[in-house]
């Protein structure tokens, strides 16, 4: 394998184990999640060095990546638009809202930089196929991934996901395999899948451990973006719970390389319908309960048993953040005042964090001095349909 100099092999989150970086998902001793870890001192990189270098893509920062950018299977993901939402700041009554737009992604959603960094490992380890079970977007993104590296790809999506993911898994030419009607059907077909076909490399999150180090560079960019200052808040939609353990790596990262001095509260916001890790951090657990009846039009955030759902709630109480759960109604009309007020397009979903950073105003969380960073996980054309059959049922 070719990797970047720092890149020190990986460690087991269960039991703490080193293991080598040929290993390609869990960890031989105990079966856990295994994480990238780093000779920090080893990486040389400051502010000057990093504006020098042009906006391109995710793997400008690939000193803090697994693999170096020569190797990368990329299409220009990352490097989105950090964009100014002051009318949504007054509304919130807080001094800044920023909106990181990662809907620009190259396949439209964030998931595009985990399957960048999941797929190079993939080739890497010599894996002729990729498959994994999805809510939709990361179905769709690793299929684009795997064609772009010649790999064969096999997604599990229930048939509640978006036409357009599903779509584009053919389109790109994977094995598209809809199955039962929700998350958990999809993972049971995946397992299914991979008993038969023992040389597929799993995507699926937290089996790689490669998704997620690939999530962690949204932060890079919002640092940079706000010249290395750290938002106060952020409020991410949360499902599987990639993202944010990705975010709340690189918030810590970064400071350690004395790039940034704080770290920023970071906010799970989910639906109410399907919100494990809101309910975990409500009842004070450290794992989730499974939702037994998940229900809401979030396909994206309706993951009813998050596979690291330990580590989300440990990223958040690290980072004195929390969670929030709003109804569907709530989540979608964020969506259209979003768009109505900012001219920003958000995937219901991820609509999801816009109502959680207005609920929390009406909680009183915010003191009214703060910057607070909702992100955008995925493009609103993706879901037009949802959006619009809501502007409909309210007679506009």
């Amino acid at each position: 394998m070719e990797t970047t100099d720092a890149f020190a092999g990986l460690e087991c989150v269960d039991c703490g184990a080193a293991v080598g970086a040929a290993e390609s998902h869990r960890c031989p001793d105990c079966g856990g999640s295994l994480d990238p870890t780093y000779d920090y001192g080893a990486i040389e990189i400051d502010h000057e060095t990093l504006a020098d270098r042009p906006f391109d893509s995710q793997w400008r920062y690939a000193e803090l990546l697994p693999f170096p950018r020569e190797s990368a299977v990329t299409t220009a993901e990352g490097a989105t638009p950090l964009v100014d939402c002051p009318d949504l700041a007054d509304e919130l009554g807080v001094e800044r809202v920023l909106i990181k737009d990662d809907g620009r992604n190259p396949t439209g959603s964030s998931t595009d930089r985990g399957a960048s960094v999941a797929v190079t490992a993939a080739a890497e380890h010599g894996a002729s196929d990729v498959a994994l079970p999805s809510t939709g977007n990361g179905g769709q993104a690793a299929a684009a991934y795997a064609a772009r590296a010649g790999l064969g790809a096999h997604a599990y999506l229930p048939s509640r996901s978006g036409f357009t993911n599903k779509a584009m898994v053919n389109v790109h030419g994977g094995d598209m395999n809809v199955v039962g009607g929700r998350f958990g059907d999809a993972v049971g077909a995946f397992a299914e899948g991979r008993d038969e076909h023992d040389d597929w490399y799993s995507l699926r999150s937290f089996d790689t451990p490669y998704r997620h180090e690939g999530a962690k560079t949204l932060f890079y960019e919002i640092a940079e973006q706000l010249e290395w200052s750290v938002p106060d808040a952020i409020c991410y939609p949360t499902g599987d719970g990639v993202g944010l353990v990705g975010l709340a790596k690189a918030a810590t990262e970064v400071r350690k390389l004395g790039l940034t001095d704080d770290l920023p509260a970071l906010y799970a916001a989910q639906a109410s319908g399907c919100a494990p890790i809101v309910e975990a951090l409500d009842e004070g657990r450290d794992e989730h309960e499974p939702v037994e009846h998940p229900d809401t039009i979030c396909g994206e955030l309706e993951v009813p048993a998050p596979a690291g759902s330990q580590r989300v709630l440990e990223a958040i109480r690290e980072t004195d953040g929390g969670g929030v759960a709003t109804d569907d109604p709530d989540i979608l009309e964020a969506a259209v005042r979003v768009a109505q007020s900012t001219g920003l397009e958000l995937i219901p979903s991820a609509a999801a964090a816009a109502s959680g950073a207005w609920e929390l105003a009406e909680r009183g969380e915010f003191d009214g001095d703060e910057t607070v960073v909702i992100v955008n996980t995925g493009s609103g054309n993706k879901e037009a349909d949802v959006l619009r059959s809501h502007l409909m049922g309210q007679g506009v």
